[in-house]
């Protein structure tokens, strides 16, 4: 792992970091990147535009260790609002949630009846739900609260990470429930004993996960979704699901918003399905960080800002 995303990852995690810099005007213009605003009403409208592009969504509320139930519920409260007003304005988009965020620290039971309500919610409004994947130390519990809600409902999925060691055998012991699995590289920091240091070694992985999928979703056991922006690897995902007669309807790409706009929509334009990820709301610093620590170029946009 380089030192600048090592240093950024780091930073991500920063409490004191996040109040010093999270009020700066040139942050926030610097975050805006990467996010439409910090309002779901923000989203929707971003939402509503690249539908009309032909572009598909996912919505996400930043946030995550929450350690109470009263707000756990808040933000599930939050998301079932959000899935009304996807059904109401008939838009293309899911949502994304973080368990932390849905308070599993409080109450692990609790978050998986909020995540069967939102499933729920999700399938009456025609919509999704996708569960993300955090640090390493969380992958087993979202697997068990995946498998728990895929039990009940078709329409929920899940993410898994190239860059870690052990995600082609979580991927294999997935298999059995025909899941819906968001491929991406990873974006925490993690020990090398528990994930790939090398970035050559996470783009291989991912490039053999891509594959299983693909022949997996070629007979109707696996949904992939691949998140990335990397267009050598889109190419590539591409290629082989040519070379293996797998439907362009059978799987998906997602990519952040504001990132490859337009390759995103040239590639809507070739026939395959594009989602953009939109986040929002006030707690985006460590998420912004995070951003900046896949391509750690773009700190000298923040720093030029800085002096």
């Amino acid at each position: 792992m380089g030192f600048a995303r090592t240093v950024l990852l780091k930073a991500s995690r920063s409490q004191w970091l996040a109040r010093q810099l999270r009020e700066r005007r040139f942050f926030q213009k610097a975050a805006r990147r990467f996010m439409p605003g910090e309002t779901v009403d923000d989203a929707l409208e971003a939402a509503g535009q690249f539908g009309k592009a032909g572009l598909g969504s996912v919505l996400t509320e930043l946030g995550e260790q929450v350690t109470n139930r009263a707000e756990a519920a808040a933000v599930r409260d939050h998301y079932l609002g959000v899935l009304e007003k996807i059904q109401r304005r008939k838009l293309p988009a899911h949502i994304s949630i973080k368990l932390t965020h849905l308070g599993i620290e409080a109450s692990r039971e609790g978050c998986v009846q909020d995540v069967l309500k939102l499933a729920a919610r999700a399938e009456q409004a025609r919509s999704f739900l996708w569960i993300d994947m955090e640090e390493s130390r969380y992958v087993d519990l979202t697997l068990d609260v995946y498998r728990r809600a895929k039990a009940e409902w078709p329409n929920v999925g899940v993410c898994l990470q190239a860059y870690l060691h052990r995600t082609t055998k979580d991927l294999e012991a997935l298999l059995p429930i025909a899941p819906a699995i968001r491929l991406v590289k990873g974006a925490y920091n993690e020990p090398a004993d528990v994930a790939f240091p090398k970035k050559r070694d996470v783009d291989e992985n991912y490039r053999q996960l891509a594959k299983r999928l693909l022949s997996e979703a070629g007979r109707q056991r696996a949904k992939p979704v691949f998140g990335t922006h990397d267009l050598g690897l889109i190419e590539t995902i591409r290629k082989a699901a040519v070379d293996q007669r797998v439907d362009p309807s059978s799987y998906e790409f997602h990519m952040l918003y504001g990132i490859r706009a337009a390759e995103q929509r040239k590639l809507a334009s070739l026939g395959a399905e594009v989602r953009v990820l939109i986040s929002y709301g006030s707690a985006w610093f460590a998420w912004y960080m995070r951003r900046l620590a896949e391509r750690p170029a773009n700190v000298w946009f923040v720093l030029r800002n800085v002096v």
